[in-house]
């Protein structure tokens, strides 16, 4: 990072970053790649970049772009989102249907639909479904846009190319960090006339960068050397899962285990949150507190078995100590 070479990326001519963004567009297989600072800016800039304000976004019920995105699909691209009930991150394409506006002077237009591959739910989206879910779009003139934040993760668990899941949608967003362990940034791709648009609404948004190759040195790095040693946290993750489960009292989410993340829920009369928060962290070891009623734990390149069974041995003893 220290040694990139760098340029003026509001111009074009920071060379670190033209390498990054072509060889994401190359490995992601689309035409053209725009570096942004963070997932959430990524969806965001998508959003903005394909819609019209007051148009209505389709989206599954828990997709991070609804859960965890701050409103701000309503506060920068002033459109509207509509929810679909799916399982564990999956629409079913009939559902999306349905919710698609037919021309009505009262209706909104229906100008975005929104997927997420991996789910933050810890689950991975069927290229099936994904597949039907493109087909329901096209028919309506409607473009698909992927939250691909953990997209390699699934590409892993599924067994195939990247490319295999995201040739059905028109953009998709990747983070360079979680997984791939980048400290900072993303990419937004798509057609080379959708990353023009969304060039300038980077810079409208604010994220218009200038020496940004030092940070997207590390991005390259994460591209060329993070994607094939995913399997290993993995690996990791359900080896996590399996021992966690054998403990009296929690309850691993084996359904949403298919990347490198943890879901399980404990009881408060077990122990309560704060004090398992709290407890684990006098350990060295840092966990949120509930959401959903559920806590999580994720596997990354930096965390070994060894670090996995200290984890586990902490918090047998925290839990049998009570």
């Amino acid at each position: 990072m220290a040694n990139a070479a760098v340029g003026d990326d509001v111009y074009g001519d920071d060379p670190t970053v033209n390498e990054l963004e072509r060889k994401a567009a190359e490995i992601i297989g689309k035409e053209d790649a725009l570096f942004v600072p963070s997932g959430t800016f990524g969806n965001q800039l998508a959003i903005l970049t394909h819609t019209k304000r007051g148009d209505e976004v389709i989206v599954e019920a828990h997709l991070h772009i609804i859960m965890h995105e701050v409103g701000a699909s309503a506060v920068i691209a002033g459109v509207q989102l509509r929810t679909v009930e799916g399982k564990n991150g999956e629409m079913y394409h009939k559902d999306v249907e349905k919710v698609i506006r037919d021309e009505d002077i009262h209706f909104p237009k229906t100008g975005l639909i929104c997927v997420e591959n991996a789910h933050s739910c810890g689950a991975v989206v069927s290229i099936e479904n994904m597949k039907k879910i493109k087909e329901v779009a096209k028919a309506k003139n409607i473009p698909v846009h992927l939250d691909g934040a953990r997209v390699f993760n699934a590409a892993k668990s599924l067994r195939v190319d990247v490319k295999d899941i995201t040739k059905h949608v028109d953009s998709v967003m990747f983070c360079l960090s979680k997984g791939l362990s980048a400290p900072v940034g993303s990419i937004l791709a798509g057609s080379k006339g959708f990353i023009t648009k969304a060039r300038k609404n980077r810079k409208l948004m604010g994220g218009g960068l200038r020496q940004a190759g030092i940070i997207a040195a590390a991005g390259i790095v994460a591209l060329e050397k993070m994607i094939d040693r995913l399997d290993e946290d993995h690996e990791n993750s359900k080896y996590f899962a399996s021992k966690l489960s054998k403990m009296e009292g929690i309850e691993v989410k084996f359904d949403r285990n298919d990347i490198n993340m943890i879901f399980f829920e404990m009881s408060d009369e077990i122990i309560k949150e704060k004090d398992f928060v709290e407890k684990l962290l006098e350990k060295n070891i840092k966990i949120n507190g509930k959401e959903d009623g559920e806590y999580r734990f994720v596997t990354n390149k930096d965390v070994t078995r060894e670090d996995i069974d200290y984890v586990l041995e902490q918090i047998k003893n925290i839990i049998f100590s009570q």
